[in-house]
């Protein structure tokens, strides 16, 4: 309803309160004036100004029920899983392919905030648009995050991980010192969060170290720096997980830099599980069949497949870009192919579970076997690539190996309502931000800009109580 007829929602003449004192949100009407020379121009502004309240009050209005109908999503679902049950809330029938809510969403006070910053009940011909309804959500899970500091609530907010491109820093680039997210990024280490950046790009072993570096030079230099004031302890607590869940990173003071954590210091028990084997087929099937798109599609001279331990993708070359419908095309021919290797060599299941969309990984359980095999074909923009592993587990990976730190003991366990990531990869076909939706809540941002912005309503409400609007 928001996208199609909100245009239509208050385009009527409000005339029921065209004479009332003030709205339901407690906001006087103006007056219209008598009459006189030279007050048309008034009166069109005052008749907006009344048209504009009142359409302020209905999309209030219309907030209030969407939060409601998660509040009671949310206890249905915790009934479910103390029960045993599989009771379906009102709004779970009306979107069926929704996923799980881990926290409350005031999505009217959010409106209000956004309507200010937006003008959504000031325009009359254009509706609330995809940006607009997106950005709601996501000061709403601001404002949820930051309320428990407003309470006594014992679950707070412990653990913030970042996407790298388009999130942190453009595609393609890297943080630089001067850079406003740098400022924001150490000021959450000031206030002792954990702080990861969960990205798919992959560099395995100590030697990655270096790699990380140069994606977070702004922000490693700014650390190391002589007026830095971060403790040991809070400049220790920024982490990279690397190739989705593949490869894990912690910040070392004494080294200045990053210091790869083995594997089985790490590992989910299930992934601990997975055969190497099997890793290894679906890695050579993955390559076999990119270089077959690579010829299909006529790509040889423009672009580069690489092979890794546990990925394998097609780039372009310098200074050529691969058309979105190629990238969306291998990213969907490649989740087919591994879809038939799922019955093994011989009929045998391999036990993998394929993920290329957000229809697929909303559609997942969120616990699924201990044996299966996760595997990620995302379109990265630019490339596509498939990762072992998702960004679901390398979340969910984070809140584990930190609570396994017995200086950590006292904040244990680290939950997925006390978890946000931040990406922009949740929408397109293959967007693997959408996995994390499984281990935390999330905020959809577009830029690093927004990450910016974003950050500072969540920084303010924290330290403030308020979000400036």
């Amino acid at each position: 309803m928001l996208h199609g007829d909100a245009a239509n929602y208050c385009d009527d003449d409000s005339s029921d309160n065209l004479f009332n004192d003030s709205t339901d949100e407690g906001e006087p009407v103006p007056q219209l004036p008598t009459g006189g020379t030279g007050e048309c121009d008034e009166l069109v502004f005052l008749q907006e100004e009344v048209v504009s309240l009142d359409c302020k009050r209905r999309y209030a209005e219309l907030f209030t029920d969407i939060e409601r109908l998660i509040d009671h999503t949310i206890v249905v679902d915790n009934q479910n899983d103390i029960n045993g049950t599989n009771n379906i809330s009102r709004l779970r029938k009306l979107v069926p392919s929704i996923g799980r809510f881990f926290t409350r969403l005031p999505l009217r006070e959010a409106f209000l905030i956004e309507d200010i910053r937006r003008g959504l009940s000031r325009r009359r011909l254009v509706a609330p648009s995809f940006n607009d309804i997106r950005t709601i959500l996501n000061t709403a899970q601001v404002l949820s995050m930051g309320d428990t500091y407003r309470d006594s609530s014992p679950s707070k907010l412990k653990l913030i991980t970042f996407d790298g491109d388009v999130t942190l820093y453009e595609d393609g680039k890297s943080l630089h010192r001067d850079d406003e997210v740098v400022k924001r990024l150490v000021e959450l280490l000031r206030l002792d969060f954990f702080v990861a950046v969960v990205t798919a790009a992959g560099y395995p072993g100590q030697s990655g170290a270096e790699n990380y570096y140069e994606r977070l030079k702004g922000l490693i230099d700014s650390i190391n720096s002589p007026d830095c004031d971060l403790t040991e302890t809070q400049k220790s607590n920024l982490l990279v997980m690397g190739g989705e869940s593949n490869y894990l990173f912690r910040f070392d003071p004494s080294a200045k830099g990053f210091k790869f954590i083995d594997g089985p210091d790490w590992y989910l028990p299930l992934m601990q599980r997975w055969d190497k084997d099997k890793i290894d087929n679906i890695m050579e099937t993955t390559y076999t069949h990119l270089i077959h798109l690579q010829k299909k599609f006529r790509l040889e001279n423009d672009t580069t497949i690489i092979r890794k331990e546990r990925s394998v993708g097609i780039i372009p070359n310098p200074g050529f870009k691969i058309l979105r419908e190629y990238l969306e095309e291998m990213v969907l021919s490649c989740s087919s192919k591994l879809s038939t290797i799922i019955a093994g060599p011989s009929g045998q299941n391999l036990n993998i579970k394929v993920y290329s969309n957000t229809k697929d990984a909303a559609s997942q359980p969120t616990k699924p076997p201990s044996e299966d095999i996760r595997v990620c074909a995302f379109n990265g923009g630019s490339d596509v690539w498939v990762d072992i592993g998702d960004k679901s587990l390398g979340v969910e990976s984070l809140q584990h190996y930190l609570c396994r730190d017995e200086n950590n003991l006292h904040i244990c366990p680290i939950l997925k309502s006390e978890s946000l990531h931040i990406g922009d990869q949740f929408a397109s076909v293959g967007a693997n931000d959408f996995k994390a939706r499984l281990s935390a809540c999330t905020v959809w941002i577009a830029s690093p800009t927004e990450t910016v912005a974003i950050l500072d309503d969540l920084i303010s409400y924290i330290t403030k109580g308020k979000i400036e609007a």
